[in-house]
């Protein structure tokens, strides 16, 4: 049997969890003083509003090693088979933790390691793209070879409302903060092939943050043979902006799904995205 393993960020319900038969690795939130797994003992609204009411910036904690190896040694003792699909090596050493344990597990050659490249809900579509390939009867090694070639069409796209969670991440400097919300700078950005954050564009204002979404939309255009999610942080009034204009320049979505709180904690409150696959 193949398993697919996720972690915290792919942004997946533990009902979804549970009903696909995905493995899950929590990512360690401190906040206000107090540790909770994302995902499993913190909602997403809960979260967010901590996070404005205390005004503590959040610390994530990657998975340690041992927690990726006593997984694998389960798959092992089950004769299954496991591919993982991770958060992007650029933004967390998560990656580097699932590593190190493939390489203490007596069982390497049957643990997969993708990374992602990626965050939030492309790893969802990552991997539910890699369940239908299980059911297609491909090999965990031919779903990892399909799935490094895959993520490059994967894609999100998004308006950050504000500066300062990213100034506290030590993204962007204090100074670029302060003038950018005076200024009412809305910074557009996507994650990149390699795996980083990406600015595409500043635009003044929502709306001109919208049109500068729709414009890399529409240069790397919508496959629609796959789902297409729209994204937000806290708050949906942004959102149900933004999915107007998408309606309306032909573009659907099957749903609206809130980041938690592994990528939230860089983006704050406000945000708002779209998360789809781009045409071959």
């Amino acid at each position: 049997m193949i398993r697919i393993l996720v972690d915290a960020s792919s942004d997946y319900c533990q009902e979804e969890i549970r009903e696909k038969g995905l493995l899950f690795v929590p990512i360690q939130i401190e906040l206000a003083g107090k540790e909770y797994l994302d995902g499993v003992d913190l909602d997403r609204d809960s979260f967010y509003k901590i996070l404005q009411e205390t005004g503590e910036f959040p610390l994530t904690s990657q998975p340690s090693p041992q927690v990726f190896l006593d997984i694998f040694r389960e798959v092992e003792a089950a004769g299954d088979e496991v591919v993982c699909i991770l958060l992007s090596s650029h933004l967390s050493g998560t990656f580097q933790s699932a590593c190190l344990a493939a390489q203490m597990a007596e069982y390497e050659e049957h643990i997969f390691i993708v990374d992602s490249r990626a965050a939030t809900y492309n790893i969802k579509i990552m991997a539910d793209y890699a369940l239908e390939l299980v059911r297609d009867g491909f090999s965990a090694a031919q779903i990892a070879e399909k799935l490094e070639s895959f993520k490059s069409r994967v894609h999100v796209t998004a308006m950050i409302d504000t500066l300062e969670y990213l100034r506290r991440g030590g993204r962007i400097g204090k100074t670029a903060a302060a003038i950018g919300e005076v200024a009412r700078i809305k910074p557009v950005i996507i994650v990149t092939p390699e795996g980083e954050i990406g600015v595409i564009g500043k635009a003044l204002g929502k709306n001109k943050a919208i049109n500068a979404i729709l414009k890399w939309i529409e240069e790397h255009p919508v496959d629609k043979s796959f789902p297409v999610y729209s994204i937000y942080s806290y708050g949906t009034e942004n959102s149900e902006v933004f999915e107007e204009k998408l309606l309306k320049e032909g573009i659907r979505f099957n749903e609206r799904l809130q980041i938690g709180a592994t990528i939230g904690t860089h983006i704050g409150p406000g945000a708002f995205g779209l998360v789809y696959v781009e045409k071959e």
